[in-house]
């Protein structure tokens, strides 16, 4: 059946935005679309018809911003990206659009609170950390600054786990936020791909020319659209995040099912429904490892055909890619997608080897996150052959091209070419993605200072010198719309009154902020703010762990994932120290402090989720100890995602960033609690380096190895035992833990966790602890001048506009996409 459209037809007229056709659009959506009138509403229904009425008056923008690009020509940008932690969308919607008044007089006409039933919207579980909000951040900033762009991710029916933590330990249970469908979404039906795996490669030759390949694949599987619009600030565009399922081409075999082999004949639908069930599966086994494998893949593949089908359909010529598209990957999780525009360039558009591989030199943009060389992914030449038999043939030609060009012209080492080249040879064949994402494009950037040029002498030392012209640096930045005045509105309430609005659209504008951090009066409601917030997380933490706490407090949180080098056992082992302290010396002035720990840890990360028992067996003997006299607690705050987040940065007092140097790359959650106005206790690793040099390092504590001293001390060996035995305060806090002061049930639990910082502290847990407890006391004597605490909390926030995520995306625009 063929539908005649007419274009000429007009577009029906925007939505009005004013507060009685909201409330009216409202009810209508409740009606016609929920099914339900106000009386027997519930208020998942009400969530329900204010998103479909709000979503009504994005697509408005949407269609406006998708029509000026393809008038235009634009140029596009694509962000590939593993992880897209958006947080929920509602109040991040109404703001952007600047419907907040609009709509909080709609809810009141309708006698519904908009703030409960907001509370209800689920967190989209499609990320995991920093690496994910960053891609968040990213994307409406793009939007925010007029750049076209799409991202493109997995929409995950699970996505990581929802973390609950049962007699300390943590508890993975699935994460269902699309149990009761998504409203934000567009189920694209006509943007679906076909995702091959597994089977052979036939050749077919061809007189007088190159031989044709033809992958002939053991299974096909269908990726699917669902679209999901981002608003930008002032809705000046809206982009779109494209997310893939993945569906089964025969969802039943009937044949099998007939004969009555009914688990067999689904077995189709299974394996899709398992590709895009969970983020990053634990891959500590085969079968894991190749779920993950295959999840790059299949998202990656997805993305290149629509983004080839979209711009063929629009400029009908293949060698016009690099000027009408730059494609982005989020670290090494998508760089399979460098091959994959190998095959589709040679094997579907019929483009020549080396100008294949030029195009797609020009058109892709790398992201690196870590200077974890395990973090760069590489998988076993056998599982990577046997899933994709067609890119074991390009990256081996790939390399061929490669090397001999190392080796010719570049004069490379006999050890450059071992680290050169895509297959690492060393043990075990693998295919190396941080190498493939590096060589396969034109730019390649550090997401700090420091990170950057570690990056030159670290993971990509001989690339760098193969392509010196390559690296470059874009420190990360967060959004201050989700990060200031959406989370914190009453500190935006009082920026705006005091220094005017400018700031709303350009952040460096806070500086004027300067000008009254030592004015008393603005001090005191500085504070009154900063307590208000307190409370707030004061009461969630008794909502959801019935533990009481005093917002009079400082509250020290640190809350990222778990993981070693992020050293959350530092700050457990210091809270121990700290404890032993308080109790031998009552007579001292000692400050109320509460610290806040959340964050998951990896399934399979056993010492991660070690550190999690740990924080929790210390704040139970900690906060039941009467000795304390409340003057000291731990709390570990489950299921740490955007929702969480929003409450407990505006609530910080001290900001913990305490990473063993040249490990964390960059970090975010750095810069969205010092915009906050938290004080920043760290070391001199990622962007808290700059973050220093932008607030004065009178405003921020730092502690701490540098990364060179750190490699220093990992090349000499040094010996941490005997920097345990030489300070009192940890060998006596490591004692008790090792002992089973903290965990009577199980006495050997942190046993070999302990001895482990005697043996070879790889993290310089022992070999920092010395320093960060001088330093918390430094914190401790900077509180109890509550003036100068003030000012230095004023001059974070005035002084971290530079940090806004517009401003990354301005450097990314220009360097990298050319846009």
């Amino acid at each position: 059946m063929s539908i005649v459209t007419n274009p000429d037809l007009p577009l029906p007229p925007p939505r009005f935005t004013d507060a009685e056709h909201l409330a009216s659009s409202i009810i209508e959506k409740l009606t016609y679309q929920v099914g339900k009138n106000s009386i027997v509403a519930q208020p998942h229904d009400w969530l329900r018809a204010i998103i479909l009425a709000i979503r009504d008056r994005i697509i408005d923008n949407w269609m406006e911003s998708t029509t000026r690009t393809y008038e235009a020509g634009s140029k596009r940008v694509y962000y590939l990206s593993l992880e897209f932690l958006i947080g929920r969308l509602l109040r991040d919607s109404i703001s952007n659009l600047e419907l907040v008044d609009q709509i909080n007089e709609a809810m009141g006409k309708l006698g519904v609170d908009l703030a409960e039933i907001a509370q209800l919207e689920p967190d989209a579980a499609l990320g995991n950390g920093g690496l994910g909000r960053l891609a968040a951040c990213f994307m409406e900033s793009m939007a925010t600054v007029d750049i076209p762009a799409y991202g493109y991710g997995i929409r995950y029916v699970n996505g990581l786990f929802r973390q609950e933590i049962a007699d300390g330990w943590q508890v993975e249970l699935p994460e269902n936020w699309l149990a009761h469908g998504n409203p934000w979404e567009f189920h694209r039906r006509e943007s679906s791909y076909e995702i091959y795996f597994g089977g052979k490669v036939d050749i077919i030759e061809q007189r007088g020319a190159e031989p044709k390949y033809v992958w002939k694949p053991a299974e096909r599987m269908m990726a699917e659209a669902y679209d999901t619009p981002v608003v930008g600030w002032r809705a000046n565009r809206v982009n779109t995040l494209r997310l893939w399922s993945a569906e089964p081409i025969d969802p039943i075999l009937l044949d099998k099912f007939n004969a009555g082999d009914h688990i067999g004949a689904l077995q189709e639908s299974t394996k899709a429904e398992t590709l895009t069930r969970v983020l990053y599966p634990a891959d500590a086994n085969p079968a894991g490892q190749e779920l993950r494998l295959r999840q790059e893949y299949f998202f990656s593949s997805a993305s290149l055909q629509d983004i080839l089908r979209r711009h063929m359909q629009q400029f009908n010529d293949i060698k016009l890619l690099p000027e009408k598209v730059a494609i982005h990957l989020n670290d090494t999780h998508p760089a399979v997608s460098v091959i994959e525009m190998m095959r589709l360039l040679i094997d579907i558009y019929g483009v020549e080897f080396d100008e294949a591989w030029e195009l797609t030199v020009a058109t892709f943009g790398y992201t690196n996150h870590t200077l974890l060389p395990e973090a760069l992914e590489t998988w076993p030449v056998p599982l990577f052959e046997r899933l994709f038999p067609r890119h074991m043939q390009l990256i081996y030609a790939v390399n061929a091209k490669i090397l001999l060009h190392a080796r010719k012209e570049a004069g490379a080492s006999d050890e450059a070419i071992r680290q050169i080249s895509l297959i690492d040879e060393g043990g075990e064949r693998r295919v190396r993605m941080g190498n493939i994402a590096f060589l396969g494009s034109h730019s390649i950037n550090g997401v700090s200072a420091l990170h950057t040029e570690l990056m030159k002498d670290t993971v990509f030392y001989n690339l760098h010198r193969l392509h010196p012209d390559r690296i470059n640096n874009k420190t990360n930045g967060i959004t201050p719309r989700r990060w200031l005045k959406e989370c914190n509105p009453k500190l935006t309430a009082l920026i705006r009154e005091t220094i005017g609005d400018d700031f709303l659209d350009d952040a460096e504008k806070l500086q004027a902020l300067n000008d009254v951090a030592e004015d008393s009066s603005f001090q005191e409601r500085f504070e009154a703010v900063k307590r208000e917030n307190k409370v707030r997380l004061s009461n969630l933490v008794g909502e959801r762990l019935g533990t009481r706490i005093d917002p009079n407090a400082m509250f020290d949180i640190q809350i990222k994932r778990i993981h070693e080098y992020k050293r959350q056992l530092l700050n457990i082992i210091e809270a121990v120290a700290l404890y032993d302290q308080i109790r031998s010396h009552p007579e001292m002035d000692w400050v109320p402090r509460v610290k806040f720990f959340a964050g998951k840890a990896a399934p399979s990360y056993h010492n991660a989720k070690l550190i999690i028992k740990l924080a929790n067996d210390v704040a139970r003997v900690i906060n039941n100890d009467p000795s304390v006299r409340g003057l000291l607690k731990i709390i570990f705050v489950p299921n740490y995602n955007v929702s969480t987040a929003e409450v407990m940065i505006p609530a910080a007092d001290l900001s913990e960033q305490i990473s063993t140097a040249g490990m964390e790359a960059s970090g975010t959650g750095n810069m969205k609690f010092a915009i906050n106005g938290a004080l920043t206790i760290g070391t001199l690793d990622g962007a808290n380096v700059e973050m220093r040099d932008w607030v004065g390092a009178e405003n921020i504590v730092i502690f701490g190895l540098t990364a060179d001293e750190v490699d220093e001390a990992r090349a000499k060996g040094h010996n941490p035992r005997e920097i345990i035995e030489g300070s009192k305060e940890l060998s006596q806090a490591l004692s008790a833990i090792s002992s089973g002061v903290f965990s009577h049930d199980d006495p050997g639990r942190y046993t070999e966790l302990v001895g482990g910082l005697y043996d070879h502290d790889w993290f310089m847990v022992a070999a920092d602890f010395d320093a960060y407890a001088a330093a918390q006391r430094e914190v401790d004597a900077i509180w109890n001048d509550k003036p100068a605490w003030n000012v230095k909390a004023i001059r974070n926030t005035a002084r971290m506009g530079w940090f806004s995520s517009d401003r990354a995306i301005r450097e990314y625009a220009r360097d990298i996409w050319r846009v």
